[in-house]
Formats: C-alpha cells, structure tokens, sequence
C-alpha cells in the first residue's frame, strides 16, 4: 500500500498541538505561500524562492524529526499539519488563504512526507502544482500532479485528492454537532435572562457566561459553523435569537479587528445583553404588524434607556462590565449625531457600540420581524456600505464586509449553470471575494442533492474562464428551502 493510498492519521477533533508545533505550523504556511508568490512571479528560481523553499525543507524535516512524520491536510476550511489545527487570524489571513487557494486549484487534498524530502523535492512540487492549477477536473489534476512528480523523481511527496483517507479528515459532524449545542443552549439562557428581567427573577449568570464562552471558542474554532445557524429565522424566538446572533457576529468582528479574548469575551457579553431593555417594553408594542404611532415608536426606543436599569437590577450584575451597560444605552446612537437616545452634549459612542451597531442593524435586516420582511443579506450589507447618511462606523462596516464576503453566509444564489447553491463561506482568496465558496443543494436538471457537494466559485475551467458564476441572489422560501439544516 502506498502512502498516498493508507488510512489516514490526523488529529482528533478539537486537538491543537503544543505551542512549538503550532509556531512551526504557521513558519510553515507563511513559507510556503512566499514561495508559491515568488515561482509564480518568476520562470526562473529567485533568491526569495530559495529563501522560502529552504524554509520550508527546514520546517519539514524538524516536524519529521520531532513526530515521525509529516501531513499537511485541508479540512472543510481549516489546515491540518500533523496533530496542529490551522485557521485564519489577522496574522496569517493572506498566507493562510493563499495556500488554501493553491492546493484547492490543484486538486490536493494532503500532502504527506514520510521521510525529509530535500529542497529540490519541495521547488520541483510547488512547480508542478502550479502547473496543473487549470487541468480539468479534480481526479484528472490530481492524477497530473502524481504523474508529474514521478516523471521528475520526487519520491518523498506523497499526494491526494478531497475525501482519500476520510478518516483523517476531523469529523465535520462531530464539528457541526457543536455548533448546534452552542448555539441551542445560548439561545436557552438568552431566553431565561430576558424573561427573568421581564418578570423580576435573578437571572442565572453562571449559565450566560458559560454560554458566551462556548460561544467565543467556537468562534475562535471554526467561525463558519455558528455563522451558518445565524441564518435561523423562527419568529417566535425572534428577540433571543437576535441577541445570540448579534453575539456570534461581534466576537467575530472583534476576532478580526485584533481583539484579544478577553475582550471577545467582553464584548460578547455586551452583545448578548445589549437588547436587555427590550424586555421591558410591552408585548403589544414589540409584536404589533402595523406601523408604530409616534407615541409608541417613542416607548420602543426607550429599551435603550431601560436597557442598562435592566442590567442593574439583574442580582450578579457586578460580574458584567461597565461596557455592557454603555453599549446597551448607545447601541442605536450614531456618530454623527443621529440615532437615538438623543445625548445632551457630543458624544462619540464606545467601539463596542459602534461594533454592536453594525451586527444588530445586519442582522435585523436579514430577519423576518412582525413589521417588516427578511431582506437579502448582500442588500442589507450593501446599504450599510453605500449610505453614509445611517451613520454606521465604516472601518466596522468594512470588517464586517471582510468577514462574511460580498454574499454573506447562508445567501441562497442562482448560477450561471442553473444549478442552486447556498453560500458556505467566504473566499479564503481576498482576490475573489465575490467568489465565495458554495454549496450546491439543486443541480441544472432541477435535482435536490441528498448529499450536497462544496464548490469554489473561483475554479477555473481548461478554457480559463470560471466554472461557475453567481447570477442571481434569491429568496430561499420560493423553493421551500430552510437554509439553516445545511449548517446543522
């Protein structure tokens, strides 16, 4: 049996490594997309290849030295080397998506070493996988890539496709089964604090900071998963639903503008609390269909008032930060001065504010309520971008554009192959960020797929123009779609 044939050997869900593994394993990715850069840039070796490729054998040969051996694996939208799990930060993001990106195009699904390739070994790869980017075909590219390192004698790279070796692959159920039990038991605490403070009990604080902390891990994990139940629209769950969603996209934006974690963890907390006041405004007002009276608009906007009181009261309330009950008063202000409440003298709103503005306005567009419809989720970003008259912080807008990519996690689309699909994540390529990847849930003859594959937008034919473009943003609910039980 071939290594590129044998069962699988990666870490178990949820293993990290050791500190020295995981700095290896970023040397790693940041050499090998400077040399990927630098081949592609150049018909001839340039210094700064050698540089990088000679890292790359040095990087190699002490993971090999040190653990026996050697794999590089994708995994959903996550990099595996060895037992150390790889994901995107602001450290390594372009590095990160760019060999994504390149073993994606050849077709590579691991890279396996059982003894030190040399130099030579890693230009001669790098080459040929660049080589093969346009073949047709993911077998047929992967198949072109084995034949090419044969034909050039590298004995000591061992490759395969998406899927050879399942088993090494971390468990994408087992991952997703998270996700949901997160996501459930937020949404479950979210509900007890609300009405707890609605009906004057203490509220069990224990259990909300438990819950933000799965919340900020899983973030910190795999940001997809969570995203992906975000796109949950059950009505009658509307206000708890909201406050964990509103949560999950702070921590990620906070996660990408350079937060560190216990500032997630601050902010989350802020974010699930910052509607707090909603529980005090009365069920007729919040649930009423027609358009609000002025008078009514008046006890609506109030929540903010009442947002920090509600904070005051609840028993534990000296174990939330100040923050919280700041941004739960100036999540609506603007600051140019618009919004609401109206402050007495300027005022800038916190960043936390101005982050919670930014996820609660997107995600309140994107939701059913009972005055309002869901609306596109690419609208609604789009709006938030192009008026500046909303008064939204733009460098928050921005990130918050960066993170879900021009068609946000869970936008129901139609392509150019008739087929429909469902965004599963952003382009981990920033050079295609209108490319996101997808899954295809109906294929051209009208087909619903039991078992719907991953495709990325940004694969090219023989021809070299893309295999598949969006043409159409959707309403899911035109095609009896629920889209959230594709991300559970």
């Amino acid at each position: 049996m071939s290594p590129d044939q044998g069962s699988a050997r990666t870490a178990p869900p949820g293993s990290t490594g050791g500190e020295e593994a995981r700095a290896r394993s970023r040397r790693l990715v940041h050499a090998l997309s400077s040399a990927l850069t630098a081949l592609r840039s150049s018909s001839v070796e340039t210094r700064r290849a050698r540089a990088a490729v000679e890292a790359i054998t040095n990087t190699v040969a002490e993971a090999i030295a040190s653990e026996g051996r050697f794999e590089l694996r994708l995994g959903g939208e996550l990099l595996f080397v060895n037992t150390v799990r790889l994901r995107h930060d602001l450290n390594n993001y372009v590095s990160f998506g760019h060999v994504l990106s390149a073993l994606r195009r050849g077709g590579v699904g691991f890279v396996r070493c059982e003894s030190a390739p040399t130099r030579a070994d890693w230009s001669t790869f790098l080459s040929s996988l660049l080589e093969v980017g346009d073949s047709d075909g993911e077998i047929l590219r992967i198949e072109d890539l084995r034949g090419r390192l044969a034909g050039r004698y590298v004995r000591n790279i061992h490759v395969g496709p998406p899927g050879e070796g399942e088993d090494l692959v971390p468990d994408e159920i087992e991952r997703k089964e998270a996700a949901k039990r997160t996501y459930a038991q937020s949404v479950a605490v979210t509900k007890n604090l609300f009405q707890g403070a609605r009906m004057g009990r203490a509220a069990n604080l224990k259990e909300v900071k438990h819950a933000l902390h799965n919340i900020v891990d899983q973030v910190l994990d795999n940001e997809t998963s969570l995203a992906g139940l975000s796109t949950l629209k059950d009505y009658d769950d509307y206000a708890f639903i909201h406050s964990v969603n509103v949560c999950i996209f702070c921590v990620a934006l906070g996660k990408r503008l350079g937060l560190g974690k216990s500032q997630l963890y601050d902010l989350g907390m802020a974010a699930l609390v910052h509607d707090l006041g909603m529980s005090r405004i009365p069920r007729e007002i919040v649930t009423k269909e027609a358009p609000l009276t002025k008078e009514e608009q008046a006890v609506m906007e109030s929540h903010t008032v009442l947002g920090p009181l509600s904070i005051f009261a609840l028993r534990d309330f000296g174990e939330i930060p100040v923050r919280s009950m700041i941004a739960a008063y100036e999540h609506h202000m603007r600051a140019d001065g618009s919004g609401y409440p109206k402050p007495r003298r300027p005022r800038t709103p916190s960043v936390f504010s101005r982050i919670i503005a930014v996820a609660d306005a997107f995600d309140a567009g994107t939701k059913p309520r009972a005055y309002t419809h869901a609306r596109p989720a690419d609208e609604v970003l789009r709006e938030l971008w192009d008026k500046e008259e909303l008064g939204y912080d733009p460098v928050v807008v921005k990130a918050l554009i960066n993170l879900l990519g021009i068609y946000p996690v869970g936008t129901f689309v139609i392509l150019d192959t008739f087929e429909l699909a469902i965004v599963h994540v952003a382009n981990p390529d920033t050079s295609h960020i209108n490319r996101p990847i997808v899954r295809i849930v109906c294929d051209a003859d009208g087909m619903w797929l039991t078992d719907p594959p991953l495709a990325d937008l940004a694969d090219r034919g023989p021809d070299g123009h893309f295999r598949r473009t969006i043409i159409k943003v959707t309403d899911p609910e035109r095609y009896g779609v629920q889209v959230s039980q594709y991300f559970v």
